[in-house]
């Protein structure tokens, strides 16, 4: 994964928890705008997500930030 969207992913998350506590949950759809305007970047995101990781549709953004901390 690209280090933007890594960075994108922490972000997120720090802004998830932030607001509503570490048992937040997000899908990889948070990290995008409704509309798809770079549609390359949201298949790196769900291939990172689902084919690479199997994580389910709903993930905690606390998981998620870990994973993307040690470099999964």
């Amino acid at each position: 994964m690209r280090n933007s969207l890594r960075q994108k992913f922490v972000d997120v998350c720090n802004l998830k928890i932030e607001k509503k506590g570490p048992t937040v949950g997000l899908s990889f759809y948070a990290f995008f705008a409704n509309r798809n305007d770079d549609p390359e970047l949201l298949m790196e995101a769900a291939t990172w997500w689902i084919e690479t990781h199997k994580l389910d549709h709903f993930e905690k953004a606390v998981k998620i930030k870990e994973m993307i901390a040690i470099g999964k």
